[in-house]
């Protein structure tokens, strides 16, 4: 048998084979990429023609040879003089500073871009201060007995108006503004105390109840201090007005520190130098707490007897409106109205109401009742309403109720066992009608206190038909909103569009905007409408929306 040289990779191996006449060599499989196999000898044949063979495959040497390899090749890195000789090389530190200059001059240009972005973004609005009463609708409560729906000589209307804080807090309303409720005889100055509550009312203890209830459901309480209210001469006589002064200076301090959050008083018309008193209360109001509110009716509505009130005071409300109805109710003078009055109030915050003695249903007529609540919650400024408003409580046209305070109908038996109204007009019943007018002002108000636009935006009038009274509010970069009111008897196409005056301030209407509320229902809610061709039927309001564009 020839003798045969096999060579291969192998880290260890020994391999004897034997031969014997009548067997043939069986050779292992071996994994040739994991040996080497040195020389192979000559196999010799034995005697009596059987052969027999060794082979000897020998390792030692090439593992030498690996090992010796591997740490020939082994790089173990320069030393700290190479390196040091290396770095102060000509070659390298021309390298190092074109390298450094590289990285310095994009960083350069990295911030020259960021410079140029931000002069070519959009100058964000400054935010006006925001207090709490900007940011929610204000709920008058004048008769408590009334509203609770008790006999005029009960006792204990604070604890029923705490029995309903959580309705109210459904309303999504700022604040209550109740009463007045201190002591006070008619027209009798040293008999009327502003530091006592009237006991047929409530007592002091309820009262603080009331405010520690109210502060849990992030209501704000209101107390109207208005004197003489028992009286058609709120403030007493001319000659006692420094004497009510010093009762009300103190009265305002008292009350502060028991924890209400503002002060109102009301027929200021009839007030003794007015502006002069208003401003001291004012002032000594905010020296107390600043976070507090100073709130003043009139029931002026001449223009410039109101302005001559509104710079000493927080909140101003006026019967502006409420001779509106009384003279026309074209969407043309009501858009005249409120541009003069926003015009006139130079960024001043306003407030909006229409009556400061009754109800809304009183003035307005009940088809357009739904369209008020969307002009009063979408305008620049804080809505007032009074208690009742927001299901329609109409005054004096019920048996048994009173025209001056109507009893608030919260079901069916509100006026008293003998006495049952229709479930559609109380509380209850407009509960579960998710078309019912408590509906449409819950969702209105809850739209009113989150929407950026509705809260603080700034407003631009529309051109439209003479019927129609139209408006924009949008701020910064947040959803835009378009209020469309129809006050007119006919239907309309309105075609939308931004007055020219107002290209400067780079705001554009889409061809289309999404519906957020129909006052009557007659388009389907989130659907999209064509402010070219909107149709607005007689005596409906539409609140719609596009989003910031820039």
């Amino acid at each position: 048998m020839e003798a045969k040289q096999v060579t291969g990779e192998t880290k260890a191996l020994a391999v004897h084979i034997a031969t014997s006449q009548d067997a043939e060599v069986d050779v292992a499989e071996v994994d040739m990429k994991d040996m080497a196999l040195n020389e192979m000898e000559p196999l010799s044949v034995a005697s009596g023609g059987k052969k027999k063979g060794v082979v000897n495959v020998k390792v030692a040497d090439y593992e030498a040879d690996a090992v010796g390899a591997a740490a020939a090749s082994k790089f173990t890195g320069l030393s700290k003089e190479e390196l040091l000789k290396v770095a102060r090389s000509p070659a390298w530190v021309c390298t190092h500073r074109g390298l450094l200059l590289l990285f310095c001059l994009g960083c350069l240009g990295m911030l020259a871009r960021v410079v140029v972005i931000i002069m070519q973004a959009p100058r964000c609005h400054e935010l006006q201060v925001q207090r709490w009463w900007h940011q929610g609708a204000l709920y008058r409560i004048g008769d408590l007995k009334a509203f609770q729906a008790q006999p005029s000589n009960a006792i204990g209307s604070l604890s029923g108006v705490k029995a309903h804080l959580d309705y109210l807090s459904n309303l999504k309303v700022k604040a209550l503004v109740l009463g007045p409720i201190h002591k006070n005889l008619e027209d009798n100055l040293a008999k009327t105390d502003l530091l006592q509550i009237d006991p047929t009312i409530g007592s002091q203890e309820e009262f603080i109840q009331l405010l520690e209830a109210a502060k849990k459901k992030n209501i704000q309480i209101i107390l109207d201090l208005t004197p003489n209210y028992q009286s058609e001469s709120s403030w007493f006589l001319k000659k006692e007005s420094e004497e009510v002064n010093e009762k009300m200076k103190e009265a305002l301090s008292f009350w502060l520190k028991v924890g209400v959050n503002g002060i109102q008083v009301h027929d200021v018309q009839k007030l003794s130098d007015a502006a002069s008193f208003l401003s001291l209360w004012n002032n000594l109001i905010h020296s107390i707490n600043d976070d507090r509110v100073l709130i003043a009716r009139t029931a002026a509505s001449d223009l410039l007897e109101i302005l001559s009130l509104l710079n000493n005071t927080d909140l101003l409300s006026s019967s502006y409106l409420e001779d509106f109805e009384r003279r026309s109710s074209s969407g043309k003078e009501l858009k005249e109205l409120v541009a003069n009055y926003l015009s006139a109030a130079s960024g001043h915050w306003c407030s909006w109401t229409y009556s400061q003695v009754g109800h809304l249903d009183s003035y307005v007529p009940s088809h357009l009742l739904c369209l008020y609540y969307l002009l009063l919650f979408t305008l620049p400024g804080t809505p007032i309403f009074s208690y009742g408003d927001e299901i329609g409580l109409q005054v004096a046209t019920l048996p048994g109720q009173p025209a001056e305070a109507p009893i608030m109908l919260w079901d069916e038996k509100a006026l008293g066992p003998s006495e049952f109204v229709n479930l559609n007009m109380t509380v209850q019943g407009q509960t579960k009608d998710p078309a019912s007018l408590l509906a449409l002002f819950c969702k209105l108000s809850d739209s009113r206190g989150k929407e950026q636009s509705l809260l603080h935006g700034d407003f631009v009038v529309l051109p439209t038909q003479d019927d129609l009274f139209a408006y924009v509010r949008y701020w910064d970069r947040n959803d835009r909103f378009i209020i469309v009111l129809n006050l007119g008897s006919t239907s309309h196409e309105a075609e939308l569009r931004m007055p020219s005056m107002s290209g400067s301030q780079k705001l554009e209407l889409p061809e289309m905007a999404a519906l957020v509320i129909s006052t009557q229902g007659g388009h389907q809610e989130g659907s999209m409408l064509s402010l070219q061709k909107l149709a607005v039927a007689p005596g409906e309001g539409l609140l719609l929306k596009f989003p910031y564009m820039a």
